[in-house]
């Protein structure tokens, strides 16, 4: 009994192991469609040179894997978050090849930005570290890091992104253009933030490590 038990055992043990590996990402496929496909505005391997467009390298897989998801409209329904050009970028990738494009980009080196404008650094600091109290401003570190490093699938890692990618992105929060975040947190943070606070804090995130 105890062996017919055992040997059970070792078969699930190893009927789960295939089907893990049946589930693994295909990072061959991703590196295709990356040097295919996102190439032109992330780079091969996801950072980006262009301002406009975010580094992926070394962000978190589960958050890549999110947005990619909410990009594409499943079923008939609306994607949740709406983007003209990645809304065509994804419209032919199916949910484990967002998996692998998450997993290839995440496994890259950050090649990091840095902070550029001296004079809105202290500002920049106080908001990262302290919020803006006076505004009901929580501080950013307070959910993405003191360093930026954010929370694997809630929260990315800011460090080193674009400045101009960044605020743009609260921007967005701010005047509906954006509206994936959980619970409308980052919609609630930027409506009670100017554009220089926004630049301010976006350019003092680029230059942490």
């Amino acid at each position: 009994m105890i062996k017919r038990s055992l040997l059970l055992s070792s078969l699930l043990l190893v009927s789960g192991g295939l089907l893990a590996q049946d589930q693994a990402p295909d990072l061959a496929k991703a590196k295709q469609t990356a040097e295919s496909v996102c190439v032109a505005c992330h780079s091969a391997d996801g950072n980006s040179l262009l301002p406009e467009n975010p580094k992926l390298a070394g962000q978190h897989e589960d958050y890549l894997y999110k947005q990619m998801r909410e990009f594409k409209g499943w079923n008939g329904a609306a994607p949740v978050r709406e983007n003209a050009i990645m809304g065509a970028m994804v419209a032919g990738l199916e949910d484990e090849d967002m998996k692998g494009l998450a997993k290839y980009f995440a496994s890259f080196e950050l090649q990091p930005e840095t902070s550029k404008n001296l004079e809105t650094m202290e500002l920049g600091q106080k908001i990262w570290r302290g919020g803006i109290a006076s505004k009901g401003v929580p501080a950013c570190a307070s959910c993405h890091g003191p360093a930026g490093a954010g929370l694997p699938a809630q929260y990315p890692r800011l460090s080193g992104q674009f400045a101009d990618y960044s605020a743009a992105q609260l921007k967005a929060f701010r005047d509906g253009g954006r509206a994936n975040d959980p619970n409308r947190m980052m919609r609630m943070i930027a409506l009670k933030m100017t554009d220089a606070e926004m630049n301010a804090v976006s350019d003092y995130a680029a230059g942490l490590r």
